[in-house]
């Protein structure tokens, strides 16, 4: 505890990390994405009876980057990610090659919701967004496995609710 009671947040890693399931839905997430680049790529160069070199060769190196990005980035974001909920903060970790830390005080904290898109659902993965008066934007947990999801989303409900604060 700080001065006159108020409880002083630092800094620090957190202690849990995400599901390893979500290095799957990155995967599938990245894969996706540069197909979306790559595709249309190839069909010009196969349709096209005589390309120039130069898309040969922007399409090869698309090729190259989507490769590497898509094998590297997951297992790389997976030990990166990490969270943590205690009375006093939700702490994050996440990112990659840029890292962002975050800290919101329970006491701060405004909405908490959960979001599953298609590939999270098939893989029974969860983000929980915990929405802050910050103007930096709401904290989001990407990679949760359901049952830590829903347990996280009641812990700061009840947290929330029994912490006194204007959430501003």
């Amino acid at each position: 505890m700080g001065h006159s009671g108020v409880v002083t947040l630092q800094l620090r890693a957190p202690r849990h990390q995400v599901s390893r399931k979500s290095i799957v839905l990155w995967t599938l997430n990245a894969a996706i994405g540069w197909a979306v680049v790559l595709v249309p790529q190839l069909i010009v160069l196969l349709f096209t009876a005589d390309a120039p070199g130069w898309q040969l060769a922007l399409a090869l190196t698309t090729a190259v980057l989507a490769i590497a990005h898509t094998v590297v980035m997951p297992s790389w974001r997976y030990r990166v990610h990490r969270w943590e909920s205690t009375p006093d903060a939700v702490y994050t970790l996440s990112g990659w090659f840029n890292q962002e830390w975050r800290i919101a005080p329970v006491s701060r904290i405004q909405t908490v919701d959960t979001k599953r898109g298609p590939l999270q659902q098939m893989l029974g993965l969860a983000t929980v967004t915990v929405t802050t008066a910050s103007a930096a934007g709401p904290v989001e947990i990407e990679g949760l496995d359901l049952d830590t999801a829903a347990r996280l989303v009641d812990e700061l409900t009840t947290t929330t609710q029994a912490t006194p604060g204007d959430a501003t």
